[in-house]
């Protein structure tokens, strides 16, 4: 590996990163007690304490509403007893309900909470006002888990990705509804120390009101969420404890599959594939976590949401659902998002150090992939060779809400290389205005030889969050030879532009009406090149309605969009290309039983997959989508997507149709076990304005999955793949081509087995 200057300002500057001192704030807050006995809902039966375990325990009341009516008393009455004892701490929600028919309350699957009533609570266990741990439950007890990161980045907020083992438990009254929390504390991290200090806040969720209330008050009039919620003392002499988990896992899988790259021409192949892995978790000071995989469970059950990927000119982000990379995935989150864990395909082993000790937090992954190495030339010296990754994050807290951090990232693949070293830090000026930054320089040399390059990017936005107005404006810069290997690029942050997004809303609140809220916002977005030339511009005003389960925009936008020479193939000259869009939203969730999502945009768009031999022109273009949940029974409930996509020239003359059709049903026997079935039905026609081909596809998706915790699991699952394909000879050789109807091009059967063995 050849030297390089690269890193060595690391020294440096993490030195300089943490020295600087912190500061805190004392305030009044809960006193939580040490309990004798694990409490129970029969301990609470006509939803009040009447054991003297209960009684024992702390009570918090009078939640406060934040959604329709900030300020203003819940409409319904919450009552909640916390307590704690060595291993865990308890919580037990008592949510009245003058109209108790009317929770909602169903089966369904662990995560899937947010249609049905919800109680919950949300714990900084380091009292750093930066991220905590949130814990949700229904009337059924089902149960959902993330983490929660501050940010001024429209990207912050909760990462579901989060999975804890806790127990949960609910139970509906005639009075409303009891839920109960059990939460170890070896399922959290925290400073090592006698005396605990977090930070605590309650949550409930009405959902026919379109209520969310909160203990403490959680307002809109001021930025942030972990400030606002009350200081917790009272837990001394309790530990995660050094513990250990070990999750082995056994994938199995038959597939049926068309080869469509076979030598001798496309052929159908059927191939077995057997895998054993293991997944090992040591916790040790309270709140250190070391990971260890080897031959990671990398196999995906849960299916990609659909999204609409024909006429882009931009790489389409999908979520991360692995679960090597789940847990503290927010320490190596940053606005600039240089960790992208989908980048890394097929590793072998990899190994994670996370945690924190006082003000400071400290994340690394050292993992390889061998994905870059599969499917090459015998003669191409890549052959085989895997990417070696390394990630390394530090952060140090500044006091309320303030932090600064660093991230560093390397691949190694051959003799080349992709570095990056970014300094991060967010600061909160006042009660509303906030500021976040960020630094990040890049280094690259081929894999297959060339010059080495550098580039860097600046990233600096400020944000103003209130009641009555908000204000979002973030200038970012990237130089033409930025580059992050691990990361993801939104066409706002691509290499060779500067740009500012400007947005400012103001809301207004109307009094005696069944508006809550309306707001006005005008948002735009202006780039250039590195020589101060315009490459795009976009400006609109958008009209927000919300009712107490209805929301209505409406918006309408003005585009700009200069192609330069080398934006696409042909153009050899500048064009400048002017078009716009309206767009009308819809979303209701009045009825238990149903709740839909519609939108409708119909304006103009950039034709960017014109015919052979032609450029991009502007096309008249409509947009539908369209999303209906159906629930007609407790335990079933039926998720409906329908997409359609249609672009055509000014002239009338068809350029293409995009149509996605997906249905999920699931039907929740248990809250264990469940039986889903997926259909998605996918068509792209061709008209003659375009290079595109017809393209057809219906999928079948069947799996059975008992799922215990998120680590121990059972499915057994069946797909099935049909498309617009015939298989021809053609002197001697086969070829495929398009056909009208559809042929069967693959299916599979597949069986995985994970347990979680923890002490």
């Amino acid at each position: 590996m050849k030297s390089s200057k690269f890193f060595r300002c690391i020294l440096s500057g993490v030195i300089s990163l943490f020295v600087i001192l912190s500061t805190n704030a004392a305030e009044n807050g809960l006193t939580i007690p040490r309990i004798q006995g694990q409490p129970s809902l029969a301990d609470f039966t006509g939803m009040q304490p009447n054991t003297p375990l209960a009684s024992s325990m702390t009570k918090v009341e009078n939640f406060i509403q934040r959604e329709p009516y900030d300020g203003q008393a819940s409409a319904q009455q919450t009552e909640v007893y916390i307590g704690y004892d060595q291993e865990n701490i308890y919580t037990v929600f008592l949510a009245f309900d003058t109209n108790p028919e009317l929770i909602r309350a169903n089966l369904s699957s662990r995560e899937n909470v947010f249609e049905d009533d919800r109680v919950g609570f949300m714990v900084d266990t380091f009292n750093d006002q930066i991220s905590s741990f949130t814990f949700v439950t229904t009337p059924m007890g089902i149960q959902s888990d993330s983490r929660w990161t501050e940010s001024s980045s429209r990207r912050g907020g909760f990462d579901p990705t989060f999975d804890a083992v806790w127990d949960s438990e609910g139970q509906l009254t005639d009075q409303g509804y009891m839920a109960l929390m059990v939460v170890p504390f070896r399922s959290l991290r925290f400073n090592e120390s006698n005396e605990q200090v977090w930070r605590i806040g309650f949550y409930r969720n009405i959902p026919r009101y379109g209520e969310d209330s909160f203990w403490p008050e959680y307002s809109i009039n001021v930025e942030g969420r972990l400030n606002q919620i009350a200081p917790l003392a009272g837990i001394s002499d309790v530990s995660p404890g050094n513990n250990f988990q070990v999750i082995p896992f056994f994938f199995a899988r038959e597939v049926d599959a068309l080869n469509r790259s076979f030598v001798a021409g496309p052929k159908f192949e059927r191939t077995s594939e057997q895998e054993v892995g293991v997944d090992a978790k040591f916790v040790f000071n309270d709140s250190w976590a070391l990971d260890l995989t080897l031959n990671p469970d990398f196999s995906q059950v849960e299916s990609d949401e659909p999204q609409v990927t024909v006429n882009q000119r931009f790489e389409v982000q999908f979520p991360e659902r692995r679960p090597f990379f789940i847990e503290n995935a927010d320490f190596f989150s940053t606005d600039s998002i240089l960790v992208f864990t989908r980048r890394i395909v097929d590793p072998e082993g990899g190994i994670r150090l996370t945690g924190r000790s006082g003000e400071y937090g400290f994340g690394s992954i050292l993992i390889n992939d061998a994905a870059p190495g599969l499917n090459r030339n015998a003669d191409d010296p890549l052959r085989g060779e895997k990417a070696n990754i390394a990630i390394v994050r530090g952060f140090r807290d500044l006091g309320e809400q303030d932090t600064i951090g660093f991230l560093a990232t390397e691949r190694q693949l051959g003799d080349g290389y992709n570095r990056v070293l970014s300094f991060d830090g967010r600061f909160k000026f006042t009660d509303n205005w906030s500021t976040q930054m960020q630094l990040v320089g890049t280094e690259s040399e081929p894999s297959t030889g060339g010059d080495l390059t550098t580039g860097y990017q600046r990233n600096v936005m400020i944000n103003r969050d209130g009641r009555t107005y908000n204000n979002h404006t973030h200038f970012i810069e990237t130089t033409p030879d930025f580059k992050t290997e691990l990361g993801f690029q939104y066409r706002f942050s691509k290499p060779g532009t500067s740009g500012i997004h400007q947005s400012s809303g103001i809301n207004f609140y109307p009094e005696n009406s069944g508006l809550n809220r309306w707001s006005g916002t005008l948002f735009g977005v202006y780039l250039e090149d590195m020589e101060g030339e315009k490459i795009y511009s976009q400006i609109g005003p958008t009209l927000d309605l919300r009712f107490d389960t209805t929301s209505l925009n409406i918006s309408r936008t003005d585009y700009n969009e200069i192609l330069k020479p080398g934006d696409f193939p042909g153009l050899n000259a500048v064009r400048s290309y002017d078009y716009d869009t309206w767009q009308i939203g819809f979303n209701n969730n009045s009825l238990e039983t149903l709740q839909i999502q519609a939108n409708y945009r119909q304006g103009s768009a950039l034709n960017l997959v014109p015919k052979a031999g032609f450029l991009p022109t502007v096309a008249d273009s409509s947009r539908i989508d369209l999303n209906l949940l159906l629930r007609p029974l407790e335990q079933l409930s039926i998720a409906n997507t329908y997409f359609l996509t249609e672009l055509e020239t000014r002239g009338g003359t068809k350029i293409f149709s995009n149509e996605i059709i997906r249905s999920n049903w699931n039907y929740q026997f248990t809250r264990e076990l469940s039986l889903r079935f997926i259909a998605q039905y996918d068509k792209t026609e061709a008209g003659p304005a375009t290079r595109l081909k017809d393209d057809e596809n219906l999928n079948f998706d069947l799996l059975l999955r008992y799922v215990i915790n998120p680590w121990s699991a059972f499915y057994v699952g069946y797909n099935s793949n049909q498309s617009n394909f015939d298989i021809v000879e053609m002197e001697g050789e086969r070829e495929l081509i398009v056909a009208n109807d559809l042929r069967r091009d693959g299916d599979q059967f597949f069986v995985k087995f994970s347990y979680l063995f923890q002490r």
